[in-house]
């Protein structure tokens, strides 16, 4: 049997859209509108597929996309989706095939990451990734959170107030800007997102429905704040109420905003449990709870998963704890993508510095490119991975220094799924 993999011409854009919905379980056919609604979010040469006797079996694809890391800076990344198989044809390497040329390919553009969401923990490892940021979804009685009942809203001069659609469209994209730049693990937003979660693009297969939103105002009139929830009115025994509500997004620019949001939710009359959606695992709601065992956890699981592509424009982009240090590390790609041995130095503001070693420079630490991605944006310990034998130390102190340097105050959080 002979399989195909390559990007697709405009006239595979319909069986790559079917086999798409087949590997993700969707529907088995498409219709014209869906294809003319998802053609212009895909750009045909960063879309693969695997086609056996021209029918289109596997689906792959990538985005350009910013990422931030610590310290507010953002790196080219290379964000993968929509990657499924037909399962007729599985085990037999196309996703390989397909991810091997979009990485090198991205690695030939000039981006210094690879991103993707994992559907499942054991796929994406043996590519080079490595989960880089967790999430934790959570459901709060409302009734036992233990909040002040005579809450009416912000003291601090500031205020929440229910927005249209047209609000959103125009104060959404500009507040996620200044929000990603402070959350290392976010990613930018273009356009058409916007576009298709405001409703303006619809698709035939995912019917829309307006969601509700509030914005949060400064006493300037600056909005720091939004938060989109819909909410499931189900039946009242004995009169008593009992909705839920779903938040979808809640992005914040100041810690005054975050809590007046989180406030007005917990204060909706009726609702008595909300569902927060993907959340950091360090997120502050349970905290700001009377009760914080009121917040149960629903998730707590692995999200955006990292590959290393380049190096030493990533290393150099980030900053880091401590004080001044110097730290070689040894990475080791089977893909001979990122490998080498590259030399760190930081210094005393925190900035970083990373350049390709020197034939003498011994190295202080060896592991994969994998758990370099691990690493990367804060969120994991080196410690950890040494006492796991996949971090390993050749100069003694090393391992606690790459936890001083690499570790963040707050854990990275990706608030896209993509």
């Amino acid at each position: 049997m002979t399989l195909e993999t390559r990007t697709l011409d405009e006239s595979d854009v319909a069986a790559w859209v079917r086999a798409l919905g087949t590997g993700f379980h969707r529907a088995p056919s498409v219709t014209d509108e869906e294809v003319a609604a998802r053609r212009p979010g895909f750009d045909l040469a960063r879309t693969r597929g695997a086609f056996d006797q021209g029918r289109c079996v596997a689906t792959f694809r990538s985005m350009p996309r910013e990422l931030t890391v610590p310290g507010g800076a953002f790196v080219a990344a290379s964000a993968i989706t929509n990657v499924a198989v037909t399962a007729t044809h599985r085990r037999r390497g196309l996703a390989s095939r397909m991810m091997a040329a979009d990485l090198a390919d991205a690695k030939e553009r000039g981006e210094a990451v690879a991103i993707l969401v994992a559907a499942e923990y054991p796929i994406y490892g043996r590519f080079g990734f490595g989960p880089a940021t967790w999430v934790v979804d959570w459901e709060v009685n409302v009734p036992r959170a233990a909040m002040d009942g005579r809450y009416a809203g912000p003291t601090d001069g500031g205020r929440v107030d229910l927005a249209d659609i047209a609000e959103v469209r125009k104060a959404g994209p500009a507040l996620h800007e200044r929000v990603r730049a402070l959350t290392p693990g976010a990613i930018s937003r273009d356009a058409r997102w916007w576009d298709v979660v405001t409703g303006e693009i619809q698709f035939p297969s995912q019917p829309w429905t307006e969601p509700f939103v509030a914005l949060h105002r400064d006493e300037h009139g600056e909005v720091q704040g939004l938060v989109a929830y819909r909410t499931t009115d189900h039946p009242w025994p004995g009169k008593l109420p009992r909705v839920d509500a779903q938040v979808l997004q809640l992005i914040a620019a100041t810690p005054a905003a975050e809590q007046a949001l989180w406030r007005f939710l917990l204060s909706l009359d009726w609702v008595t449990m909300i569902n927060t959606g993907h959340r950091a695992p360090d997120d502050v709601l349970p905290l700001l709870l009377g009760d914080p065992r009121a917040a149960q956890t629903e998730t707590h699981a692995d999200f955006m998963w990292l590959r290393m592509l380049d190096v030493p424009v990533a290393l150099s982009a980030r900053t880091y704890g401590g004080a001044p240090a110097r730290l070689v590390l040894e990475v080791r790609d089977g893909a001979g993508l990122a490998g080498g041995r590259f030399v760190l130095e930081t210094d005393a503001t925190g900035a970083g510095r990373c350049t390709a070693a020197s034939p003498a420079d011994a190295a202080d630490l060896v592991l994969d490119v994998a758990d370099l991605g691990c690493l990367y944006l804060g969120d994991e310990s080196a410690s950890r991975l040494a006492a796991l034998g996949r971090v390993t130390e050749h100069r003694p102190g090393a391992v606690r220094s790459a936890d001083t340097l690499f570790r963040t105050a707050r854990r990275p959080w990706c608030p896209e799924v993509f």
